[in-house]
């Protein structure tokens, strides 16, 4: 049965053969549309989300409905009545919302936007959980695994001249051919070369090894070995690797001599049947990627990579002796000390007039260990000879060696250093100018690279400093379904300072990798981050050019360790979200499986009583600007080193899942903000209403009930945060059943990714955008930021009206409120505090009937001034 509704309708469309229990009375028909044998049906209670209707309206071909339908169960008799509009090959149900209803409620987030838990036959779920394969995170793969190690004796071809020799695998129509190697007088060819086929994929039952000859004209044949697949040996961890053995050659009828009785020659090989568990896995030329080359091969498989450690250097520079200026026929200009670290340049203010200036300012850098050559620290002094121009008069080059690490809070001596003249000048020969410099690699602090609020390590630089780890976390990208369009997709997952990179499956939209991978955990309190990318670099050459092709990113997931339960096997297929200009797009579903496995319970709880970051950003800490300054040096080093592996990690992979843009404004995030806040209060705000409720008697049962519990309070006083604890105890128990069983997950609705503000969010800086829409734009920010500004206004004017109580800015009120705390400091002196309570407790809860319209107190604090008066 197909079916069509609006946001809360019961519309259906039914087929005239479908079943159903059908009201008669609410069936309209038409014949106007090609689906005129089609009833479209309004049931007396019905519920369809409007994303399932609409969906249900596009595959059936009819446009979705365009307006919202609210039928009660019992809808009351109205002379209006729903009615079927036929517009030439196209109907649409409109259904008047009923007098007095309600305005439908606001959109939902399309349930495909969610979890979906599955139960792949993993090893773990099923249970046998092995100490010698702990590969039980993903679904088992059978490969044929054919290892071409070298040939020997072959027969020298005579036709044409031959021009070297190459090997051919063949498993029924799929093929994989060796690497071509040159004709030589050595009588040995060596390959050493790895195909793997998968099982599920090949239907042949027997592989053919070929050697062939390449000639001018045609590759002759040379000879070749047959084997039956059901006598290949199987083979599976911890089991060590096959011995490869010499198989003679035959001709295509099986002879194995030529005319003459000599052989064919010989071939070594290693035929067995493993799994993806298996060492020659990650090098092996896999059965999609045969037609790739050798360079494009090499940025199809599975890698991994490690961060740099990366150390904070901080540099105080301090002052600096015998300074000579550029021009002998001027005195020296203001002076300007330039600090240098690979790409990262800071300044000094300018200090003039003086020979021996005296800075004394501190910077802080980001380094890589080893601190060496490639990188070195370079003073400049320079010399602001005009307006903008300034003109470098000495120089020194300092390397790791002198650079001091600092693992502790202790302070560092500080040295002179040599100068060399940048410009030629007599007094050079005699003296050499100074400059005086504290530095050290200050190896207590993490270095940020990451998100603060997804950080997946939160160590020290330094190793001593370092907790060992609680628990070991396994993830296993088993699959991806529903990706747009054929694809070359590959993952990459990152936690601490260890990459993973899957393999990349040729031309798919249902990639399974089933590749399982590792890391220690040290903190509960991070997040791994599994994205999806599609190489794009496989037919352009080797992508190492500077006119590669970018990775396009179809999506990315993240999972915090903390809402994940000790040795249980989280499979779930997860939305990959993108977000651009032009809206919301779910671009596929990623198949994880998640496991944490604690192995040190008391170091786990132990760390939810220490800080979140070293002690070292506490004790000394870095400003909130600085840090996110750093933050981007340290994502520009990580990528630079991790550019330089083969394959490289391209910088658009490292930047999206480092979220190098992370800290550009977004209005959408400012709305999403906004209403957190709101989400924050609205408890409070409830709690409010009910003390409300109860003050003003609505429910005199439960008002009655609070007067026994605060008159047993009063009396008892020791029993208040008992009380207030136990309060909490049950609150917890009662929101037990409905607690998250799923990770969370990224929340449409709260994120306003439904927004129309993407366009801006994703937009160049500067702006790219034409004048007329940064003027809307502006016109917007002003709008939201007006409304902000009230409510920011009206906070600040009630904090200033309680200030003014007590600094006479009205002489009338403050006597009367002096007054007022005089009386009250007396009667609260001379009656016991259970007296006092018990009095402002039976006033807060007096019946309705005893209070005014107005409150005194809360009439004499709005009459108060405030700082509005001054304002222009």
């Amino acid at each position: 049965m197909a079916e069509a509704a609006s946001s809360t309708s019961g519309v259906a469309v039914n087929e005239s053969k479908g079943k159903g229990n059908i009201d008669d009375s609410s069936v309209f028909r038409s014949g106007a549309h090609p689906l005129a044998n089609q009833t479209v049906v309004v049931p007396r209670a019905a519920s369809i989300s409007p994303q399932r209707a609409t969906h249900h309206a596009m595959a059936m071909g009819v446009p979705p409905p365009k307006q919202t339908v609210g039928m009660p169960r019992a809808a009351p008799t109205s002379p209006r009545r729903a009615t079927l509009h036929a517009m030439g090959d196209m109907q649409t149900v409109v259904m008047p919302r009923p007098l007095g209803s309600a305005p439908a409620p606001a959109q939902q987030p399309r349930p495909s936007y969610g979890l979906v838990e599955t139960r792949p036959p993993l090893p773990a779920n099923l249970g046998r959980r092995s100490t010698a394969s702990m590969y039980d995170m993903v679904e088992p793969m059978l490969y044929l695994y054919v290892t071409v190690v070298k040939a020997r004796d072959l027969p020298t071809m005579e036709i044409t001249g031959s021009l070297g020799r190459y090997v051919e695998v063949k498993v029924g129509n799929i093929k994989g051919v060796t690497k071509y190697l040159e004709k030589n007088a050595k009588p040995l060819w060596q390959w050493q070369q790895t195909f793997a086929f998968s099982r599920q994929h090949t239907q042949s039952s027997q592989l053919e090894i070929i050697v062939k000859d390449k000639d001018v004209l045609r590759d002759n044949y040379v000879g070749r070995v047959v084997f039956d697949l059901s006598n290949v040996p199987v083979r599976f961890l911890p089991d060590s690797p096959l011995a490869p053995l010499w198989y003679h050659l035959s001709d295509s009828h099986g002879n194995k001599l030529r005319h003459g009785g000599h052989g064919l020659g010989e071939i070594m090989l290693a035929v067995w049947l493993g799994r993806q568990t298996d060492e020659a896995f990650p090098e092996a030329w896999h059965s999609e990627a045969h037609s790739l080359s050798r360079e494009e091969l090499t940025n199809t498989r599975s890698k991994v990579y490690y961060s740099p450690t990366l150390v904070y250097l901080r540099v105080i520079v301090i002052a600096a002796q015998d300074l000579i200026a550029s021009n002998d026929g001027r005195p020296l200009a203001e002076t300007i000390a330039k600090i240098q670290v690979g790409n990262q340049v800071l300044r000094t203010r300018p200090r003039g007039g003086t020979a021996n200036p005296v800075w004394n300012e501190e910077f802080m850098f980001v380094a890589s260990e080893p601190f060496e050559d490639p990188e070195p620290l370079v003073v400049t002094v320079e010399e602001r000879v005009s307006a903008g121009r300034d003109v470098p008069i000495s120089r020194v080059t300092i390397q790791g060696l002198h650079v001091q690490r600092n693992g502790l809070a202790r302070s560092v001596p500080s040295k002179w250093f040599s100068m060399s003249p940048e410009m030629a000048v007599e007094e050079a020969a005699t003296f050499m100018s100074k400059i005086q410099l504290k530095m050290s690699l200050e190896t207590a602090y993490h270095v940020l690279d990451e998100s603060t609020h997804h950080c997946s390590d939160l160590q020290p630089a330094a190793k001593d400093l370092r907790r060992p780890p609680i628990g070991i976390l396994e993830v296993g990208v088993l699959s991806a379904r529903g990706l747009t369009g054929m694809k070359n997709p590959y993952c990459v997952a990152k936690y601490g300072d260890k990459w993973v990179r899957t393999r990349t499956l040729l031309s798919t939209a249902e990639p399974q990798w089933n590749e399982q991978y590792t890391w220690d955990v040290f903190d509960l309190t991070t997040v791994i981050t599994v994205a999806v990318f599609d190489n794009a670099n496989l037919h352009h050459g080797t992508g190492g050019g500077a006119g590669a092709y970018k990775d396009q990113r179809i999506g990315k997931v993240r999972v915090r360790l903390a809402t994940l339960l000790s040795d249980r096997v989280y499979t779930y297929y997860y939305p990959l979200i993108a977000l651009s200009p032009l809206g919301l797009k779910k671009t596929g579903e990623l198949h994880l499986a998640v496991r944490f496995t604690c192995t040190a319970w008391a170091n786990m709880l132990a760390h939810y009583f220490h800080p979140l970051l070293p002690k070292k950003h506490y004790t000394d800490p870095i400003s909130a600007l600085q840090m996110d300054m750093l933050r981007l040096h340290a994502i520009k080093l990580v990528t630079a080193q991790l550019a330089r592996a083969d394959p490289p990690l391209r910088r658009e992979v490292v930047e999206y899942m480092l979220d190098f843009d992370s800290k550009m404004f977004s209005l959408r995030r400012s709305k999403a903000n906004l209403h957190r806040i709101a989400s924050l209060f609205s408890g409070v705000a409830a709690v409010a209403k009910l003390f409300d409720g109860i003050c003003r008697w609505k429910n005199p049962l439960a008002t009655m009930l609070v007067h026994v519990m605060f008159l047993h309070l009063v009396c008892y006083p020791e029993l208040i945060l008992p009380m207030v604890f136990l309060c909490m105890i049950m609150i917890g128990a009662w929101n037990y059943p409905w607690r998250p069983l799923k990770p969370p997950y990224a929340d449409t609705v709260l994120s306003q990714s439904l927004s129309d503000e993407l366009d801006e969010e994703f937009d160049t800086f500067p702006t790219s955008r034409p004048d007329d829409v940064v003027q809307m734009r502006y016109d917007r920010v002003r709008s939201t930021a007006g409304r902000v500004q009230t409510v920011i206004g009206d906070l600040v004017r009630q904090g200033e009206r309680a200030q003014s109580l007590l600094r006479w800015h009205d002489p009338r009120v403050t006597p009367i409120f002096i007054t007022l705390s005089l009386l009250a400091a007396v009667v609260l002196y001379l009656t016991p505090f259970q007296v006092v309570a018990l009095v402002m407790g039976i006033y807060f809860l007096r019946p309705p009937w005893l209070r005014s319209r107005s409150n005194l107190l809360f009439n004499l604090y709005t009459r108060l001034p405030s700082k509005d008066d001054v304002m222009l």
